[in-house]
């Protein structure tokens, strides 16, 4: 089974020398919101976009998706 993986995001934040917290100001994210990306939990396609327009960038940017692997157990 796939599911979604933010570690694009996270390159992308390195990429432009920015922090979680400056993506969630500039975006409009809550707190709520960054803690379930980092747990790689769903999001929704509205706040998926203000993320892409917030740090001018593209979909596959933000969000991968990556196969589980047998030890994952799923």
């Amino acid at each position: 089974m796939r599911h979604i993986s933010y570690m694009p995001l996270w390159h992308t934040l390195l990429n432009k020398n920015m922090r979680k917290e400056d993506l969630r100001i500039a975006a409009g994210l809550t707190t709520n919101m960054i803690a379930n990306m980092r747990k790689n939990k769903g999001i929704s396609m509205e706040t998926l976009a203000k993320i892409c327009d917030a740090l001018q960038c593209e979909i596959t940017d933000v969000i991968e998706l990556t196969e589980d692997t047998p030890e994952d157990g799923k």
